[in-house]
Formats: structure tokens, C-alpha cells, sequence
């Protein structure tokens, strides 16, 4: 039988630690490209020039940076006011109802398949070691790995939607030649299917499935905003 060091048993890497992070920078560079792009392809659909293609993008990734860094750290701000009302609730009633909230962790543990009288010493156990902590973790789920953290979700939604809005800049900057949108179509298809498969890595999830469903919303975004480019715009075809 082959034998396991220590490294091999605790040196495990789980992709439930990327969660938060991986959320908010996914999010943040699909709707960057996407957004941004779609501001782009439809406005060189309408036949402007290369002076408001360029100024619509950099209005377009400036506000939605701010957006998405705003909405991040509100809807995460929220989150910790909910884990924080969760704590004080749980530190009071630890303080006025030792026993009951004892026999609530023994019960809990008694639902996860122990023994009744396992349950209880293990009850006993991680009470007497942090009673506050063995009630958000197995009452309540609140883990170190899981806490809410505005700050780090702001700035990885706005870090990452700038880089995905890079790249319909960077095509109108370089791009010299006809069939603009075109070629600004298949690239961000291109790209948003790379972090498809990437988040899908990163997540434990499979590739393909992972980039298909990122391009399939990609293409409508881009199709509908080329077809009000043409359709409200000069006529002019990029």
C-alpha cells in the first residue's frame, strides 16, 4: 500500500477558496468586454468616426468601472452587516441560553450523521474551545474562507473590467482596414470565450460548457447592437 506524507494529506486546494475572488473578477472582465464592445460595434456600425469610437469607449470603461466597483462593495457591504447582526445575535444568546444553544450544536451535529452521544462531546468540545465560532461555522456557515470582504470585491470587479475593456480599444487603436466590426466581433467572441474556460477551470467546472455559455451571450449582445448601429445610424458601413 503506498504510504502519504503529511504534504499529500493536508496539502489539498480546494476551488471553493476562489469563490469570492473569482466571482467578482469573472463578472468584472465579461462585462467590461462585452459592455464595451458592444458600445463600440455599435457605433462603428452607425458609421462614426475613429475620435467617437475611441471617446465611447473610454466613456463606456470609466463609468462602468465605477459601477462595478460600486455595486460590488454595496451588495458586499450588505452582506457583512447581515454576517455582523448574525454574530451579535449569536454572542447574545450564547451569554443568556448556554445550554440551549449547547444542545442546538449537539442537534446539529446529530442531523450531520453522529451518534447522539458523539454529537454531544463534540458539542462539549468545540463549545469549551469557541463556542462563537462552532456556531457560525456549523450553524450559520460563516467561514474564514467565505467572510464578506467589500474592499477586495470593489476592486477586483473594477481592476477586471477594465482589462476586459482594454481590448476594444486596443482594436480600434490598431485595427486599420475595412470590416471593423467584424473584426471587433470575432475577437471579443475570442476572448470571452478564453475567460469562459478559464473561470471553468478555475472553478472546477468543465471548459467547454464554461466558454460556450460566455460566447453564445457575447454574440447576442454584439449581434443586437450592430443591428441598432445600422439600423438608427448614418448608413455609413466600418
Amino acid at each position: 500500500m503506498a504510504r502519504h506524507s503529511p504534504r499529500d494529506t493536508h496539502g489539498e486546494s480546494h476551488n471553493v477558496h476562489n469563490a469570492g475572488w473569482l466571482r467578482a473578477a469573472v463578472l468584472g472582465a465579461n462585462d467590461g468586454l462585452i459592455s464595451t464592445s458592444g458600445l463600440v460595434v455599435g457605433m462603428a456600425a452607425a458609421g462614426v468616426e475613429l475620435r467617437t469610437l475611441l471617446l465611447t469607449a473610454a466613456a463606456g470603461l470609466t463609468a462602468g468601472a465605477f459601477s462595478m466597483a460600486a455595486g460590488e462593495y454595496v451588495s458586499v457591504s450588505s452582506q457583512v452587516d447581515v454576517e455582523k447582526a448574525d454574530r451579535a445575535v449569536e454572542e447574545r444568546e450564547l451569554a443568556e441560553q448556554p445550554k440551549s444553544e449547547l444542545q442546538e450544536l449537539t442537534s446539529i451535529y446529530q442531523r450531520r450523521g453522529l451518534t447522539p452521544e458523539l454529537a454531544a462531546q463534540v458539542a462539549r468540545e468545540l463549545t469549551q474551545h469557541d463556542a462563537l465560532q462552532a456556531h457560525l461555522r456549523d450553524e450559520l456557515g460563516i467561514t474564514d474562507h467565505n467572510v464578506a470582504r467589500p474592499a477586495q470585491a470593489a476592486l477586483a470587479s473594477a481592476g477586471a473590467f477594465v482589462a476586459g475593456a482594454l481590448l476594444p480599444i486596443l482594436v480600434v487603436l490598431l485595427y486599420r482596414g475595412p470590416g471593423l466590426t467584424t473584426a471587433l466581433t470575432a475577437s471579443t467572441l475570442v476572448l470571452l470565450g478564453v475567460l469562459g474556460a478559464v473561470a471553468a477551470k478555475l472553478g472546477g467546472a468543465p471548459i467547454g460548457r464554461g466558454a460556450v455559455r460566455v460566447i453564445f451571450w457575447g454574440a447576442l449582445a454584439m449581434g443586437a447592437s450592430a443591428l441598432i448601429g445600422k439600423v438608427f445610424g448614418t448608413g455609413a458601413v466600418v
